[in-house]
Order: structure tokens, then C-alpha cells, then sequence
């Protein structure tokens, strides 16, 4: 899965599920639902302590801003272009679940802000603000091994990381992500993003989170 694993060898995140029965595809695009939901349960508690967005996120708005488009239909495009892009130049990695990351996260964000929005604000106190988005980096990273180890797909700006991973044999997962991350942060600030405390938290923290989780989450995963 992209992380070494017990003698020391980096295993791939790409797997062949060409075997799978429909029954088999539903159990995992449960399991992905409920990665993804955690995920973004994590990416609320993040956004809503307005310490800065999402590492992705300062790359759409930097978009938006050249563009003079908004933010949501920015983030459709990039999300479709490497979707695209990802089924021409790579097997086994654009899957149904794919789909699913791309169009129902914004949903799932929209649901957390509702229920958490009034006790979790930028006008709370300092300390609720750093636990909750220290909080939201960990639940995000462990949703998003979830989602990975469903094998069903995963959202394609992550596929990014995940892609380059396999590509790139001699060097961790967590670091392709840290590295991943801080290029849309940069790129995303330069072209006019937003980047805060929170961002530079998620740029070093996510990657390494996320590895740890894999192992983790995989033993309570049993899928074909």
C-alpha cells in the first residue's frame, strides 16, 4: 500500500480488483463512504477554525483568482481535468470511488458545518481553534486511509500523491505527500491563494498521518 511494510519493502497502492462481484464493489464503496465522511468530517473542523484552508484548496483559489471564476467551479474543472489526465496515463487507479470523492465531499462538508458551525467559529477561543483543527488534521488523515485501503478510488488530488508514490520506489509515501502538498500551497499562493497557520500545519502533518494510518485502518478492512 505504499508504505513499507514488515521486511522493509514499499508495497504499491494500486491493486487489481478486476476479480470483484458486485456485492463485493458495494462493501467497499460502504467502506470508502465511511472514510470519506470521517475524512471531511476532519476537513470541517479544519475549515472551521478559519487558521487557514486546506493545502488543495489554496491551489483553487489561486486558480479562481486568474480565472475570475469561484471557488466551486474551479475546483470541478481541476477535479475532471485530472481525472482525465489520471485515465489516460495510468491503470488501476481511476475507479468508481473516484467519482464519488469528486462530487460528494462538498455535500458532506456542507452537512458538518451545519451541525458544528455554531460551536466551532472563528470567534471561538484560541485554544478550541488549535485543538479543533489539530483535531481535523488527524480525523482527515485517517478517514483518507480508509478511503485508500477500500480500494474503490480515492479523490484524484489525492490520487496525485498516491500515483507518484508507486512511481517514485525509494521514498516514502508521507514524504511524496508532504512534498505533493507544499507544491499546491506554494503554487496556490503565488497565483493569489490564501495560505494560513492552519496550512502550513496540514502541509507537514497530513502526509505522515496518513501513513501512520494505513496499517492501521487495513487491519479493520477486510475486502477483496
Amino acid at each position: 500500500m505504499g508504505v513499507e511494510n514488515t521486511k522493509g519493502e514499499k508495497t504499491k497502492f494500486a491493486a487489481d480488483t478486476s476479480d470483484r462481484s458486485i456485492g463485493d464493489w458495494a462493501k467497499a464503496l460502504i467502506v470508502l463512504l465511511i472514510g470519506l465522511t470521517i475524512a471531511h468530517l476532519g476537513v470541517t473542523l479544519f475549515l472551521l477554525t478559519e487558521l487557514g484552508t486546506d493545502t488543495f484548496t489554496v491551489f483553487i483559489q489561486g486558480l479562481s483568482v486568474v480565472f475570475g471564476l469561484t471557488v466551486g467551479t474551479v475546483h470541478v474543472i481541476v477535479l475532471c481535468i485530472l481525472m482525465v489526465v489520471m485515465l489516460l496515463t495510468t491503470k488501476g487507479y481511476v475507479k468508481p470511488g473516484t467519482v464519488v470523492c469528486a462530487f460528494c465531499g462538498g455535500p458532506i462538508i456542507d452537512l458538518f458545518t451545519w451541525l458544528l458551525g455554531g460551536y466551532i467559529h472563528g470567534e471561538s477561543a484560541m485554544a478550541i481553534r488549535i485543538v479543533s483543527m489539530l483535531a481535523g488534521c488527524v480525523i482527515l488523515a485517517m478517514g483518507m486511509s480508509i478511503v485508500i485501503n477500500s480500494n474503490a478510488g480515492t479523490g484524484p488530488n489525492d490520487l496525485v500523491a498516491v500515483i507518484l508514490s508507486d512511481k517514485i520506489e525509494k521514498i516514502e509515501f508521507r514524504w511524496i505527500r508532504v512534498a505533493c502538498d507544499l507544491f499546491f500551497v506554494v503554487l496556490g499562493f503565488v497565483l493569489g491563494g490564501t495560505v494560513g497557520a492552519g496550512t502550513i500545519v496540514a502541509v507537514f502533518l497530513t502526509g505522515p498521518l496518513v501513513q501512520f494510518w494505513l496499517p492501521i485502518t487495513k487491519k479493520w478492512i477486510c475486502l477483496k
